[in-house]
């Protein structure tokens, strides 16, 4: 909102309104503010919970200090989405493509996760929203945003290609306002909705309608499934890396800031250029929304991190999950997913592993066996000994790792 009064006040000159037409100085802004709005808003947000006595259950696993967690205050995960949606509305602009997206992914993901905390909290049953409603809601997401993201005329994806290039039926020639490269045997084509990035590879774009032979005709039938399949997949990993004080709050920011850095070259069309990925116009705007949540995510640890005062819930887990799929889809990078999210690819992967090998021990000789002492894979090491706040931090730089990977896979091709 703020964005568009302050477009008013720079046609009248009022000093220092342009800054506000400035992605780092917005993006600043909404990291700032969601700061503050997480750890006042959360401060608050907490003794409301504690008054309420919406605690924790903890069902003993036998785990080192878990049932101190007894009676900790859940659902935190609003005072995230409230430092998330607040800036993002304040400092982006609203009329976005993408920034609609990611607030109605935001939204929709919170107040299922939301739902599923009241019934554990208030309704006294452990079990939450039924499995298959919390599909039901997260393919309605990935139904949304697959397609806006391909019928939409608002997205649109450049590639540079050589002067020589032979455009194709579905691609046109983009205008000289975005060719910056000095560079004159390179031009930039609009390519169609179906391609995105491969990581490791020269030639890296990615066609989807490959896999239905070359024919885009119905290129919504492999789109859409594949960004429902991505939004359940990286939703529930962040869900399942939700078991210990701060690992998926940490643990996202950092993959926050690595998604932020590929919004800004994707909607750069220099550094576009000069990288050779894809130049996505108008995306910049998701890099206002990707500062607010990496500044959600770092305040909420002002409360989350050992010993936890307050737990995010589902309310928040299956909400940053949500966003971190959702944005990675937008700015084409989401086979870059497995290398970025490595650490709820493999929390998801332990669990797999772990109930798929027990399920056949368990038929090949009566009895059924485990791969790791407790599944996901953060239990394990907590029942190998190892303490809880050392196992996130080493968590974290398994994450810094992963994301500093993902940022030199522009490079390295």
């Amino acid at each position: 909102m703020l964005y568009y009064l302050f477009e008013i006040f720079e046609k009248y000159n009022f000093p220092g309104a342009g800054l506000f037409s400035y992605i780092s100085f917005r993006s600043a802004l909404a990291l700032i503010t969601s700061l503050l709005i997480s750890i006042v808003l959360g401060k608050k947000i907490i003794y409301k919970l504690q008054k309420q006595q919406i605690g924790e259950t903890v069902r003993d696993l036998g785990l080192a200090g878990q049932i101190e967690k007894t009676g900790t205050p859940t659902m935190g995960g609003l005072i995230i989405l409230g430092a998330i949606i607040i800036p993002t509305v304040l400092f982006a602009r609203l009329d976005n493509v993408y920034v609609i997206t990611m607030l109605l992914a935001t939204i929709w993901l919170g107040l299922i996760g939301f739902i599923d905390d009241y019934i554990k909290v208030f309704k006294k049953n452990k079990e939450g929203l039924k499995g298959r409603f919390k599909v039901f809601g997260q393919i309605g997401v990935g139904l949304i945003v697959g397609s806006v993201l391909y019928f939409s005329n608002d997205v649109v994806v450049h590639k540079r290609v050589s002067n020589d290039y032979k455009l194709k039926a579905n691609e046109k020639m983009v205008s000289h306002q975005h060719t910056t490269s000095d560079d004159q045997s390179f031009k930039w084509v609009e390519t169609d909705e179906m391609t995105t990035t491969i990581p490791f590879v020269k030639d890296n774009e990615f066609n989807y309608k490959w896999l239905l032979g070359g024919n885009s005709s119905y290129g919504w039938l492999i789109f859409i499934p594949i960004v429902i399949f991505i939004v359940i997949a990286v939703s529930n990993g962040a869900n399942m890396t939700d078991g210990l004080d701060g690992l998926a709050t940490g643990t996202s920011a950092i993959i926050g800031i690595a998604l932020a850095i590929l919004a800004y070259v994707s909607s750069h069309v220099r550094f576009s250029d000069y990288l050779n990925v894809m130049y996505i116009p108008f995306a910049e705007e998701l890099v206002v929304f990707i500062s607010a949540f990496v500044g959600a995510c770092i305040g909420f640890l002002w409360f989350n991190s050992y010993p936890a005062q307050v737990f995010m819930g589902d309310t928040g887990s299956l909400a940053i999950g949500g966003i971190i799929a959702v944005f990675a889809i937008s700015i084409r990078k989401e086979l870059l997913i497995p290398v970025l999210c490595g650490v709820f690819l493999i929390e998801n992967i332990s669990v797999i592993l772990q109930v798929g090998y027990f399920k056949y021990s368990r038929r090949k000789y009566g009895v059924g066996r485990r791969i790791f002492k407790m599944a996901p894979l953060h239990h394990h090491y907590q029942k190998s000994g190892m303490h809880e706040a050392k196992i996130v931090a080493r968590f974290w730089i398994l994450a810094v790792l992963l994301a500093v990977i993902t940022i030199v896979t522009l490079k390295v091709r």
